[in-house]
């Protein structure tokens, strides 16, 4: 059933090394975080695991047989509530046994599903999950991986339940249970720590930075190309396209595939550079990066990149504080790695406009501009955020903002100051230009905050 997955198809030596550092946490019965710039192959990387028999071998030797690893989409459940979140791990885990033609276990796990979704109470179908898991791990010695993909679209509503179940199956199955958590940020930048305290030990600072290149993956996505159009591309210009695109798996793909579909000939790199950047499947590839950036890291980027003629421009020596993207690897030396995107953000920043508008829209949205703000904001700075813009301009005391925006709970009585404090921090990282001098949120010394319109 594997071959059925396309990533069963990819040599086994692909993103060899991040594999080593992914496996090395789970045997040490910990989770992890894999955290890449949009289009480097996260979602590959986890289909390799779970799909393809030669990697795993290659890895784990015979004793990939002991390792379950279920791959989950979570954009597939994006704004869904905890109890579909359960069901759609529950049935993914079942699913993954029949694809891997494990049919007795198979079997068990169907039936335990079906009995548990009949009832349709939420504790029911975790307590379905639990014994799921306590028969696949303890029964049968089974280490169960769940590789979380696309985290980022669950952030919006994940809740501290939700990370206190995994915390649940964890103690249960202890050293054969882990979760790899595929993010565009990690999970610390991204959460209140409140949210995942209950995981925290066994995932915070547990990074796996995915690199932009990965020389087996492109190689092997090229001349998959080739194989199927029947058509070769010229060394020469290959080389030059890794050139503009740092290597980058999307954009080499993309880049490639308009060059098997172009009778153009390219008399010299900038010929090339311009006809790319006219491809509307590329420029969707650097917009998904550009959006992928902070307001801050934004206005940065295309700040300097005005303020050069190269198209590979030095940043400037500030940069060097931005550890992040140096992570990703989108910044090099003080160099963007990425020539296409150097030119994208010029054109960005003709069109930059500083401190647009933050409103919400008709359909109960929070936007900036053209950027949808609430989807990349948890529940809590979501609500915190709403509760401002309906208040523009007030000064806004500590204890009625904790009331407002923690008021669903028993009690606000353990929501500190210093809480409040650093939600306002993540907040102002999300919107800002710069969340050092904030221009939206600011603070008012002795009294609170206020939202200027």
């Amino acid at each position: 059933m594997e071959v059925e997955h396309f990533e069963a198809l990819y040599p086994e030596n692909t993103r060899f090394d991040e594999i080593e550092k992914i496996l090395i946490f789970i045997k040490e019965g910990n989770s992890c975080q894999v955290v890449s710039v949009p289009g480097v192959g996260r979602s590959n990387l986890l289909g390799l695991l779970a799909y393809n028999k030669k990697v795993r071998i290659k890895h784990l030797g015979e004793g990939q047989e002991n390792f379950h690893f279920v791959y989950l989409n979570f954009s597939e459940i994006r704004k869904k509530p905890l109890v579909e979140a359960t069901k759609f791990i529950f049935l993914n885990l079942v699913d993954s046994l029949r694809e891997r033609k494990m049919n007795k276990l198979y079997e068990k796990a169907n039936k335990l599903f079906k009995e548990s979704l009949g009832v349709k109470d939420e504790l029911v179908i975790f307590s379905g999950l639990k014994k799921t898991v306590d028969f696949l791990a303890l029964e049968n010695s089974l280490t169960i991986v769940f590789l979380f993909d696309r985290f980022e679209d669950f952030i919006s509503v994940v809740d501290s339940e939700f990370f206190a179940n995994l915390r649940i199956l964890r103690n249960r199955a202890k050293y054969k249970f882990s979760v790899v958590f595929s993010l565009n940020r990690p999970l610390e930048e991204t959460l209140e720590p409140t949210l995942f305290s209950d995981f925290y030990e066994f995932v915070a600072g547990k990074i796996v930075y995915l690199p932009i290149y990965d020389e087996a993956g492109v190689n092997f996505r090229i001349s998959y190309l080739e194989k199927i159009t029947g058509k070769k591309i010229d060394k020469k210009l290959l080389n030059e396209v890794f050139e503009l695109t740092g290597g980058h798996s999307n954009l080499m793909r993309l880049c490639s595939e308009s060059l098997f579909s172009s009778v153009q000939k390219f008399e010299n790199k900038l010929v090339l550079r311009r006809y790319l950047l006219e491809q509307k499947p590329v420029r969707s590839a650097l917009f998904g990066i550009w959006n992928f950036l902070t307001p801050f890291e934004q206005t940065l980027l295309a700040t300097s990149s005005l303020s050069r003629p190269q198209a590979d421009q030095q940043l400037a020596t500030s940069f060097q504080d931005i550890a992040f993207l140096e992570n990703v690897g989108l910044i090099k030396e003080n160099l963007l790695t990425i020539s296409l995107f150097s030119d994208y953000l010029k054109e960005k920043s003709q069109n930059l406009e500083a401190n647009e508008q933050i409103s919400i829209n008709e359909t109960g949205e929070i936007v900036k501009g053209s950027l949808v703000l609430s989807d990349k904001l948890t529940s809590l700075e979501f609500k915190l955020l709403k509760f401002m813009l309906s208040s523009k301009d007030r000064v806004l005391g500590k204890e009625e903002i904790i009331n407002a925006v923690w008021g669903e709970q028993k009690t606000t009585l353990g929501v500190t100051d210093q809480a409040l404090d650093q939600l306002i921090f993540r907040l102002r990282k999300k919107i800002e230009e710069n969340p050092n001098t904030p221009t939206y949120i600011q603070t008012v010394k002795g009294r609170g905050f206020r939202f200027i319109s």
